[in-house]
């Protein structure tokens, strides 16, 4: 089911000098000289749109640089006017709404860190009822796409309708090459759900350092995003923070350069005929693999109730090592990935699991109702 909510188109409401949208600026305003000479240069490369810089910077632990604060809207309202860009910061809080308004702050965005709490959201949306001003949310720190929703609900109920979504990537105790699992399947599920909404990629914060930041951005494009917010400083190895993904200007400009934009729809007839047929072929296959995963459940279901019958465990971890095993060998003859197909053989597994659980279970579970419906009449 789709959302129902009222959002602008972004070129409505952004002006994007180019394509993609480059959202680009240092982690944190450290010093007015460091702002201004890294918003110079970033004008100077033509290729970003908005002017970003953390003037509050929530820390995981205290005594750490938590941020310039207020002294850093008036950098802000300097560069811009030196530079003609519009400017963006994360507001975490009313105050912090309040002061950015006031300052002339033309971008609000609310971080990975409040956006997993509806109370601090909803704060930040009674503080921007009545004002105009584009909000972009990032996804919560944990992969929770209702939170995320719910985040997109608040601010769009307090009327503001030039709303973005950031995808920053998730928390995950998986070690992995990125600082944040991109997980992009959750960002594609809440285009799904809400197709007008503008998702702008962070691969600073998926990457967590410069050298994947290439990498991320392209696919990000790939997935028919809007444009990428990049950490940029004048000097990335004496920033105060997250000097590891941040880039210089000059490579800011490189990167996004090397970049290939492509079109969401093929805009030749003839080639638009070809990827129809061959969605077409998709279509039929992707019948017969439903299909096929309905048959396989009806005979689960018979082994369910065989198991039942006979007093047999539902796992046996022999025979899952196997299905794994084979699988692999299978997947590898195919030229299938193993790691995708590892993760499809679960998920079918898992599914098994649950309907013979259910089919064990069945009677037992109507003993438990029975069971309570008595004792509260005896009570």
């Amino acid at each position: 089911m789709k959302l129902n909510l009222n959002i602008q188109p972004l070129n409505t409401w952004l002006n994007v000098n180019n394509e993609p949208l480059i959202i680009s600026g240092p982690c944190s305003a450290e010093t007015e000289e460091q702002l201004l000479t890294t918003a110079h240069l970033l004008a100077a490369t033509g290729k970003v749109s908005v002017l970003r810089a953390g003037i509050w910077k929530p820390r995981t632990r205290p005594g750490e640089f938590e941020g310039i604060g207020s002294i850093g809207l008036e950098w802000l309202k300097r560069a811009k006017a030196e530079t003609g860009l519009p400017t963006a910061v994360e507001v975490a809080n009313a105050k912090h709404v309040e002061e950015a308004l006031a300052a002339g702050v033309d971008i609000l965005w609310i971080g990975a860190r409040s956006t997993v709490n509806p109370f601090t959201v909803q704060e930040i949306a009674d503080a921007l009822k009545g004002h105009d001003v584009p909000v972009l949310i990032k996804n919560p720190v944990n992969p929770d796409l209702q939170l995320w929703i719910g985040a997109i609900e608040r601010i769009n109920g307090a009327g503001i309708t030039k709303i973005g979504a950031i995808h920053r990537g998730f928390s995950s105790f998986e070690k992995s090459s990125f600082r944040n699992e991109p997980m992009w399947e959750l960002a594609i599920q809440l285009k799904t759900l809400c197709p007008d909404l503008p998702i702008i990629n962070d691969p600073s914060h998926i990457c967590g350092n410069r050298e994947l930041i290439p990498y991320i951005s392209q696919k990000a494009l790939d997935l028919d995003m809007q444009g990428l917010m990049i950490e940029s400083h004048v000097d990335p190895s004496v920033a105060w923070t997250d000097a590891k993904q941040q880039v210089t200007p000059a490579a800011l400009s490189e990167l996004v350069g090397r970049l290939t934009v492509r079109e969401p729809e093929v805009a030749n007839e003839a080639s638009a005929d070809k990827l129809a047929e061959l969605r077409k072929s998709i279509d039929k296959i992707d019948d017969i693999l439903l299909q096929k995963l309905g048959e396989r459940m009806a005979i689960v279901a018979k082994i369910g109730e065989f198991k039942r019958d006979n007093q047999v465990t539902i796992l046996q971890v022999n025979r899952w090592d196997a299905i794994i095993q084979k699988g692999q060998a299978f997947a590898k003859a195919l030229k299938l990935d193993l790691n995708f197909t590892e993760k499809f053989l679960e998920l079918v597994h898992g599914e098994s699991i649950r309907k013979q659980t259910e089919i064990m279970n069945a009677g037992k579970a109507e003993q438990g109702i029975a069971a309570e419906q008595h004792n509260e009449v005896k009570a």
